[in-house]
């Protein structure tokens, strides 16, 4: 080996460039997937930010109807618990019960005890079939929305007939009850629902909440309507149910995968298959290996100077030196008729060495067997040794 400069070495491993320019598509496309989510979660949160509160006044928060049912002398209070909404049940008391998907079974079996007996309104806005049925005994939920959200009074409650056309829509609802007032509606099914109680109170089913949002009141008859419904007493009490809010039973306590919403669990299940398909996409493809011809031709020099740097590098003399001496064995056992099986095996080699020489055994034992050199001179005298060695027994 030569102390000349070292020259830029070829590997096969992908550089980091290669590795970018593989990988950048797939790192644009989760980029700009994260960033839609990040808005669109902020969009949301933004539009929705205090729906159906009286304390709000976003677009679809409800201040204006708590405004002006104060200016009527009608009182708004706002509770977040179940208990709270129990006790302020009451005949000169009108609760609204804001998202009743949100109770447990049990809560919604005792708030249905608490206000069925209390000669006061509750209203449900857009109960679903899940709670409906244990709110408002005899009312179901029909699984197909309204067609539309602008709809006609089309019943005989003196409420729905002095505000005219409203923006109620939403679910549908049926019943059984005989006395039950069914208004406004759609494909020959209510989206709003008066069931009058034992107690000489009632309870009004709403199929959406639009006619409470701030943006939509000033629409149609949606103030006359809300007004009429929320303001027949004195008291209002405005239920929004939280998730803090205890269950009413130990029974009734959910699991983990319970209290995460359904919505998560699809988008899960949707992460996981793309992420199959994307390892499918990008894995090696099954059936037997194709071999594949080479871009380039390297030539032998260039591979031999190459691993000779590796080996310099790492001061691997040793491997070196046994490298040569094993591929000069193999090139000088056919030269005096060893076997090239036994070109290794010093007891095979130097005396057919010696025999057609007529030289030193243990000079050739040393040269072939011997040691591993001590420094790179040491190295090179082995190799002109070898190439000296071989050059006689040819001439020979």
């Amino acid at each position: 080996m030569t102390a000349e400069a070292a020259a830029p070495t070829t590997s096969t491993a992908p550089t980091a460039r290669a590795v970018w320019t593989r990988t950048r598509g797939i790192v644009l496309a989760a980029v700009l997937l994260l960033a839609a989510a990040v808005v669109m979660a902020a969009i949301r949160s933004s539009e929705r930010h205090g729906a159906l509160d009286p304390r709000s006044a976003d677009p679809y928060g409800s201040h204006a109807v708590a405004q002006l049912l104060a200016d009527r002398g009608v009182t708004t209070r706002v509770v977040t618990t179940l208990r709270a909404a129990r006790a302020a049940a009451g005949p000169d008391t009108t609760l609204l019960v804001a998202v009743p998907d949100r109770l447990t079974d049990s809560q919604q079996t005792e708030l249905r005890r608490a206000t069925s007996a209390s000669g006061g309104r509750t209203v449900l806005v857009a109960a679903s079939g899940w709670s409906v049925g244990r709110l408002a005994p005899g009312v179901s939920a029909d699984p197909a929305d309204s067609l539309g959200t602008t709809l006609a009074p089309g019943c005989a409650l003196p409420e729905a007939r002095r505000a005219g056309d409203a923006d109620t829509g939403g679910i549908r609802y049926t019943t059984t009850r005989l006395d039950a007032d069914s208004c406004y509606p759609s494909a020959r099914l209510a989206t709003l629902l008066r069931v009058p109680a034992a107690s000489g109170g009632d309870t009004v089913v709403l199929g959406a909440p639009d006619i409470l949002y701030n943006d939509r009141l000033d629409q149609r008859g949606n103030a006359s309507l809300a007004l009429q419904l929320l303001g027949s007493r004195p008291h209002l009490v405005w239920y929004l149910p939280s998730l803090s809010d205890a269950p009413a039973a130990d029974g009734d306590r959910k699991s983990f995968l319970g209290l995460i919403p359904s919505g998560w669990l699809w988008a899960t299940l949707q992460l996981f298959i793309a992420a199959v398909l994307a390892a499918f996409w990008r894995g090696r493809r099954f059936g037997p290996l194709v071999p594949e011809q080479l871009p380039v031709a390297i030539r032998a020099s260039e591979t031999a100077e190459g691993r000779a740097r590796l080996y310099r590098k790492a001061n691997a003399r040793d491997r070196a030196a046994a490298a040569l001496r094993s591929a000069a064995r193999t090139r000088l056992a056919p030269l005096v008729g060893v076997p090239v099986a036994q070109a290794h095996a010093p007891e095979a080699l130097l005396p057919a060495l010696s025999a057609h020489l007529a030289g030193d055994g243990q000079e050739l034992r040393s040269l072939l067997f011997g040691p591993p050199p001590g420094d790179d001179t040491a190295l090179i005298a082995l190799t002109d040794q070898l190439d000296a060695l071989e050059r006689e027994v040819r001439r020979s």
